[in-house]
């Protein structure tokens, strides 16, 4: 054949390999062979699998409002029992951790001395009765001679001053009575308040004094009792408007906020904010009658600020941020995922209220997230581990 000829045949070959290709597109790949056109194999590539993801439903439930703080607990009352006389420790009259009565005594200073006052100051009362009966019945007596004008006018002038004297002398004694009573009264240390005693800080027989600081025992009030805790200065108005509408709840927890210790009510909102912190203090009480609390513990504190009943929510790892917003990836019938933009009102540590873009009953990815394009085929599991869907559609 001439080269001429041989040169043409092989531009007619290439042309219509070209023009099968372009035909046959992805039905399978030609090539050339033995000056002939050959169909090769299909393509055996697989297709992309699914992408496994883990889902949960869009549910509406009522979701409280919490606001946590830390917090310390604090006695209702503490009172440091010292003596208000000077004297000798005489008895101990509790025991360390003892619980006490208001009124119940504690400890007696040495009442000997005390009750020699009292005696002396009793007798000297007596003593001016005595005196002032005397002047009374002179009185009497100088008032019926000066009618008969057997005795001066002044004469009964001087005694009656003598009797307005004793008079008075008599109050004086009746307060140095009322005095001495006092202090022997004090010889007996009595509980001011319900409470807890603590450790012994004197022994009995020491000398102790009115103006000893460490005082002879500490008694802390333990119940009810307060909890002490701050929030972000920003909630201020919030929860000031909420109590002024009624009682706000406030549970307490344990510093690491794994065990619930107890439940009481807000009590206080402090009168000024602290401007170093940007925190507000507030002030809860509680029965405590369990005594599971205890003054100086650190806690978790949670205030109930509201309610929103039958809010539309979804686990929180649901909700993603992206360049314009949040976003969740909503798994649609046909196993399909769906990027859908989303508006939270709250973002909790566990749930996200939902306020738009979202409906009850649809399916959301909570974990999975990193695989998933808008469009992609997922295999949806439920958050407890069952399978939520068959197949995926191709």
């Amino acid at each position: 054949m001439p080269k001429s000829q041989f040169r043409a045949l092989s531009w007619r070959k290439s042309l219509l390999v070209g023009l099968v290709i372009a035909v046959t597109g992805t039905v399978g790949i030609w090539y050339a062979l033995d000056g002939g056109v050959v169909a090769a194999k299909p393509d055996s590539r697989p297709p992309t699998p699914p992408v496994p993801v883990t889902v949960a439903t869009v549910t509406r439930q009522d979701v409280p409002l919490l606001l946590e703080g830390i917090g310390t607990v604090q006695a209702l009352n503490t009172v440091t029992i010292r003596s208000r006389v000077d004297g000798e420790l005489h008895k101990v009259l509790f025991t360390e951790g003892q619980e006490v009565k208001a009124g119940d005594p504690l400890a007696q200073i040495d009442p000997r001395p005390f009750q020699a006052s009292l005696d002396l100051a009793i007798a000297k009362k007596a003593q001016d009765e005595v005196l002032l009966a005397n002047a009374q019945r002179d009185l009497e007596r100088y008032q019926s001679l000066a009618r008969k004008d057997f005795s001066s006018r002044q004469q009964f002038d001087t005694q009656k001053a003598q009797v307005d004297q004793f008079q008075a002398l008599l109050k004086g004694d009746q307060a140095s009575i009322d005095s001495a009573q006092v202090q022997l009264d004090y010889t007996t240390i009595r509980s001011p308040v319900d409470g807890r005693a603590g450790f012994r800080l004197v022994d009995q027989g020491n000398i102790v004094h009115a103006a000893d600081p460490a005082g002879i025992v500490v008694v802390t009030q333990v119940h009810p009792i307060s909890v002490v805790f701050t929030l972000p200065e920003d909630e201020v108005h919030g929860v000031a408007e909420a109590m002024a509408g009624g009682t706000l709840k406030v549970s307490v927890k344990s510093r690491d906020n794994g065990k619930h210790l107890a439940d009481g009510v807000l009590k206080l909102i402090d009168n000024q904010i602290d401007q170093t912190t940007g925190t507000i203090r507030l002030k809860a009480e509680f029965d405590n009658a369990d005594k599971s609390l205890w003054p100086g513990e650190f806690i978790m504190a949670q205030l109930l600020l509201r309610t929103d009943a039958r809010a539309l929510t979804v686990p929180s790892n649901a909700v993603q941020r992206g360049p314009d917003g949040l976003y969740v990836y909503v798994v649609k019938p046909d196993n399909t995922a769906e990027l859908r933009p989303v508006h939270a009102e709250r973002l909790e540590q566990a749930t996200a209220v939902i306020a738009d873009g979202l409906d009850e009953g649809e399916r959301v990815v909570v974990s999975g997230h990193l695989k998933v394009q808008p469009g992609a085929a997922v295999t949806a599991r439920t958050t407890e581990g069952g399978k939520a869907s068959g197949a995926p559609a191709t």
